[in-house]
């Protein structure tokens, strides 16, 4: 069962292999250039290693932001059908007075404590940690990125 204390997730392939890799290799680069550098030897093909190091190297931070950005949508999304199902009413309204982390915190509360927590969450401004600790019918979601 997901709850605060076990929500967060991560991908073992690319939280410990792809991202370590990609830095050993962005790492062994720069010391081939700064060895070329004092060698003098094979100077502009190390800047090309180097450039396409730091491009691996991006590659998995751009790809993870990409998914989350995408995530975010799909969450406001979600989140402005749930409220329209709750109450019959547009969640624009809501939806302004409410920050971005506020709202993914808000989807992981189930059917009955959404709205009162999201009353809460505006009247005291409440910060996504708080609204996730203040859940006491936690709302699984084991499909995130």
């Amino acid at each position: 069962m997901q709850n605060y204390k076990n929500h967060t997730r991560s991908f073992a392939v690319h939280n410990y292999v792809l991202i370590p890799l990609a830095l050993a290799f962005f790492l062994w680069t720069v010391a081939d250039l700064i060895h070329s550098i004092m060698g003098g030897t094979d100077l502009l093909y190390s800047f090309y290693h180097l450039i396409a190091a730091t491009v691996l190297l991006l590659l998995p931070f751009v790809a993870r932001y990409y998914g989350l950005k995408n995530q975010d949508r799909i969450i406001r999304l979600e989140m402005r059908f749930r409220y329209f199902e709750l109450t019959g009413k547009s969640f624009k309204e809501k939806e302004s007075k409410l920050r971005l982390s506020q709202i993914i915190a808000l989807r992981f509360a189930g059917d009955e404590e959404f709205l009162p927590l999201m009353e809460k969450a505006i009247k005291e401004n409440l910060k996504a940690k708080e609204i996730k600790m203040a859940i006491t019918n936690w709302q699984e979601d084991n499909r995130r990125v």
